[in-house]
């Protein structure tokens, strides 16, 4: 079997030997102009080679007869692929790559899911007494100890434990109801000695 390539040097035809010679004399020029154009991309730059030496080749201008200057037509119709390209690429939603479409998909859902249990948890807190509740806010969402806590609310320690205990204990109850699974965690109960009651 006898294969051919167009513009190889053992091409039969006048029209394949004139493409071979086309692109040895204004391939090295435009492949570095297109290049340039495209940020360095070698593969979009070879791919934009190739379909302005097609065009070429299709509208047979492939010499410089007649006074046609072959060199400006070719580097217009490819700067022209190069804009197309880009214009095609804008007006087609953002492609997701191979590796990071997991992380991407997974990253939504751990926001949704974030939102979804702070309202679930916002409904549960406000089920709570307000004592509880404050109690709540100043040990665990502003991350102060119970004894600042005692001194910033005028009540004594073992009644901000013991309200913590009990809202706590109120907040799983809250949760369990608007359907989230919550762990039985043991937790001691305050002592009933030192403790004001809530």
């Amino acid at each position: 079997m006898n294969v051919t390539a167009i513009g190889s040097a053992s091409a039969v035809s006048p029209e394949e030997r004139a493409l071979r010679d086309l692109y040895l004399e204004h391939g090295p020029a435009l492949y570095s102009y297109v290049l340039r154009m495209l940020d360095w991309d070698t593969h979009r730059a070879e791919d934009v080679l190739q379909e302005t030496l097609l065009r070429c080749w299709n509208n047979g201008n492939l010499t410089d007869a007649e006074g046609m200057a072959v060199r400006p037509w070719m580097f217009r119709v490819a700067r022209n692929l190069v804009i197309d390209a880009h214009r095609t690429r804008m007006a087609r939603p953002l492609e997701i790559s191979g590796t990071n479409w997991l992380v991407d998909v997974h990253s939504e859902v751990d926001d949704v899911e974030r939102l979804l249990s702070s309202m679930v948890l916002h409904k549960a807190l406000q089920t709570l007494t307000p004592a509880h509740r404050e109690v709540l806010w100043a040990t665990f969402f502003a991350d102060r100890t119970t004894q600042q806590v005692a001194e910033d609310l005028g009540i004594p320690r073992g009644t901000v434990k013991s309200r913590v205990y009990y809202a706590l204990r109120s907040l799983r109850l809250a949760l369990r109801e608007h359907g989230v699974v919550v762990d039985e965690v043991q937790e001691e109960k305050p002592d009933t000695e030192t403790d004001v009651t809530c």
